[in-house]
């Protein structure tokens, strides 16, 4: 695994394996979110494995699939909520972890009042380029205002 923490709460990696999920809790993580659809890939762990392992390794489990043709405004509130519901650290994970830091980056834009350019930044230091999907970020956080 090679998690990369975007906040002090909040890390995200690619694709992990149900044997991965004692050292996610070993790292002092408590909630595991898993955005990455069931059966995307061939090879891909089912997502009943997954949470089966991660409540096995004493870990809080959500299963938020996202990509961006399935992406609206629920499921951003879903993440927030997700993120919000547990005092401690958060990891997420999908294919590269590039949809969970745009979950992240929309949740904070949208639920939290964060910048986009503060959210850019912090998921860029961890290898996030997010520039291509900052006209998302501040389209979102003009829809869910209304």
């Amino acid at each position: 695994m090679n998690i990369k923490m975007i906040s002090e709460k909040y890390g995200v990696d690619g694709q992990i394996q149900p044997s991965d999920m004692k050292a996610v809790a070993e790292a002092g993580f408590k909630l595991v979110i898993n955005n990455r659809p069931d059966g995307e890939e061939p090879g891909q762990p089912p997502e009943s494995d997954l949470r089966a392992a991660a409540e096995a390794a004493g870990l809080s489990y959500q299963f938020i699939p996202m990509t961006l043709p399935t992406l609206t405004p629920d499921v951003v509130l879903q993440q927030h909520g997700a993120i919000e519901s547990v005092e401690g650290e958060v990891f997420a994970f999908c294919r590269s972890g590039t949809r969970s830091t745009i979950l992240w980056a929309l949740s904070q834009v949208c639920c939290n009042g964060n910048s986009v350019a503060a959210v850019s930044a912090a998921a860029g230091e961890q290898g996030y380029d997010l520039s291509g999907v900052e006209p998302l970020l501040e389209g979102y956080r003009e829809a869910m205002k209304a």
